[in-house]
């Protein structure tokens, strides 16, 4: 029986997607190895077997022992199933945040904190839609067109961790951002009509905050310092700054203040051919007004 007093659909191996914990990700395997650890004497602490714990909380008894073996990213719900079951009076359900950051790949939880710090942030992107722009339909289509092709679980896990990115536009103070944006992919009607109309005006939403400034780079232009591929200047309150480009420095993220002039001066010289911001919304208008 479940907690609420009704028969739960058991979730298993075949129907629960697999949040794996990366190996690499030392962090995140203490921490999902600590949470398993907590649950596991919880259950045993109030007598329950892994099989009839896992017919309160709806899960299958292999996934209760992955989970409590470290294996397996727990979710949330599942944290605040177990805290109700066993009692926890709070403490399993506070497990989520960290619990949350894990399921993230380490990269992108990496990039997320800097991006977190920064105070100023220059983007541009040369053959895509900035991820912090991107809706989670159209980061979806994206994700779901690479070859060799992802699993279902790996696409829905990078959706999540690139939408999770945008909660940089909840800061406060807001750190000014600046973007700049091909042609070519804002025509581009990825997952469908419904989802590029969607995507088109969430830029305009973005583009329209106080501290954002959206730039377009139009077609025309017959070259530009950015064709190398994609280009990140991240500025910090004590004065230190962190760039990347696909083509400089072997897209290592670099720290050098001679090295961060290049990309200054790149980036710089971008923005100037790019349409200004204002030309730029009236753009994206009106390539929402032609779909």
């Amino acid at each position: 029986m479940s907690v609420d007093g009704e028969v739960r659909q058991l979730r298993t191996e075949a129907d629960e997607p697999g949040w794996e914990v990366d190996p690499d990700d030392e962090w995140g395997v203490a921490v999902v190895a600590t949470v398993g650890r907590q649950l596991k004497l919880r259950r045993e602490a109030v007598g329950m077997r892994a099989g009839e714990f896992g017919q309160a909380v709806g899960y299958g008894e292999d996934l209760v022992y992955k989970i409590e073996g470290g294996k397996r990213i727990p979710r949330p719900e599942y944290l605040d199933l177990a805290d109700e079951v066993l009692g926890a009076g709070g403490l399993l359900a506070a497990m989520k945040e960290d619990v949350a950051k894990v399921r993230y790949p380490k990269k992108v939880r990496d990039l997320a904190q800097m991006e977190a710090r920064a105070v100023e942030i220059g983007i541009y992107v040369c053959h895509s839609i900035s991820g912090l722009l991107q809706t989670p339909e159209h980061a979806r289509a994206a994700f779901e067109s690479r070859q060799p092709p992802y699993s279902q679980d790996e696409v829905e896990r990078m959706v999540a961790a690139r939408t999770a990115r945008q909660s940089i536009f909840d800061r406060d103070p807001a750190p000014a951002i600046g973007f700049v944006l091909e042609e070519a992919p804002l025509r581009r009607p990825l997952g469908g009509t419904m989802v590029w109309r969607q995507q088109l005006e969430r830029l305009l939403e973005v583009g329209r905050m106080r501290n954002i400034a959206l730039q377009v780079m139009p077609l025309n232009r017959e070259m530009h310092p950015g064709l190398d591929g994609k280009i990140e200047l991240l500025k910090f309150e004590d004065g230190t700054a962190v760039g990347r480009s696909d083509g400089a420095f072997n897209g290592r993220p670099i720290h050098d203040p001679r090295h961060l002039r290049i990309l200054e001066l790149r980036y710089g010289t971008i923005r100037a051919q790019a349409l200004p911001p204002g030309e730029s919304l009236v753009f994206i208008e009106q390539l929402l007004g032609d779909t």
